[in-house]
């Protein structure tokens, strides 16, 4: 793992991720419970899912942030 490149996911987009396709919810429903608009959970979404895909496909670490 040490030699790999890490990709940086925010705790923020891994919660939209975890309430979006574990817990089946609608976006407008994971956007009230961050606290957030849909359009915001809608970018932060795609960010997530474009830096999970790009770990995933160069075989890359994924490291989860706090900020």
């Amino acid at each position: 793992m040490a030699t790999l490149d890490v990709v940086e996911l925010k705790n923020e987009e891994l919660e939209a991720m975890r309430l979006k396709n574990l817990n089946n919810l609608d976006q407008k429903d994971c956007a009230e419970l961050m606290n957030t608009s849909p359009a915001t959970l809608q970018r932060i979404l795609s960010n997530a899912y474009q830096k999970v895909a790009d770990a995933l496909v160069k075989g890359k670490a994924i490291r989860v942030v706090k900020e």
